[in-house]
């Protein structure tokens, strides 16, 4: 009964104020939403990826399990044109060498010739040729995927948030995905004697997150 009413009281106290819980010592703030109006942006606006605010993640099949890395530090810029999303760009691009699965081996691995082979590829580039709205800040972005010394086009599902205010300029954050085969980009290593798309799935899932920065 008496730990029922200490619930009670602390939902009250929760209900009863706007206060946003303090963030732990070294964790990042939660972005708040801001009270004024989004601030104004040209109606063809151009922007820049900020790397340390922005990622790829990918996920890979290591026969029933999911296995997750992420690239880092991409650069690019983009220009936005809300009214007529049809006449936007993206480019973009990341570092092999940033590879990071949390395991030194494999990482190794993936920057050798049997995979990405980074001496060679040192990077992998996306360039839109097509942009369209699908409604609600959401948009389709066709284009160019480089990677491994291949080009093939692939599709990516984007969301926008409106601008923000944010460290003395104006700001977006960009949320997109799409999926890839491997094996289109000439990344066909296999362990021996697995057979095929067994300890390294053919099907990777990709992720974007990123925060755009508004350009003069």
């Amino acid at each position: 009964m008496r730990s029922a009413l200490a619930l009670c009281l602390l939902l009250s106290g929760v209900a009863c104020t706007a206060r946003a819980p303090t963030p732990e010592k070294g964790a990042p703030a939660a972005l708040e939403k801001p009270s004024a109006p989004a601030p104004a942006v040209p109606a063809t606006s151009h922007w820049e990826l900020e790397p340390e605010n922005s990622s790829i993640t990918f996920v890979c099949k290591h026969v029933f399990t999911n296995v997750r890395g992420m690239l880092q530090r991409p650069s690019g810029t983009l220009t936005i044109d809300d009214a007529a999303p049809a006449k936007s760009q993206v480019k973009a691009s990341v570092a092999v060498e940033t590879i990071s699965t949390g395991v030194e081996e494999r990482d190794t691995h993936l920057k050798s010739a049997d995979f990405f082979d980074a001496a060679k590829f040192p990077e992998i580039s996306f360039a839109s040729t097509s942009v369209s709205s699908a409604g609600g800040g959401a948009f389709k972005v066709t284009g160019d995927l480089s990677m491994h010394g291949v080009t093939k086009p692939v599709t990516l599902a984007v969301t926008a948030s409106p601008p923000f205010n944010h460290a003395g300029g104006i700001r977006r954050a960009i949320e997109a995905s799409t999926t890839v085969n491997r094996r289109d980009f000439g990344l066909q290593w296999d362990f021996p004697g697995e057979g095929t798309g067994v300890v390294v799935g053919d099907t990777i899932k990709i992720s974007i997150d990123a925060e755009l920065v508004l350009l003069p």
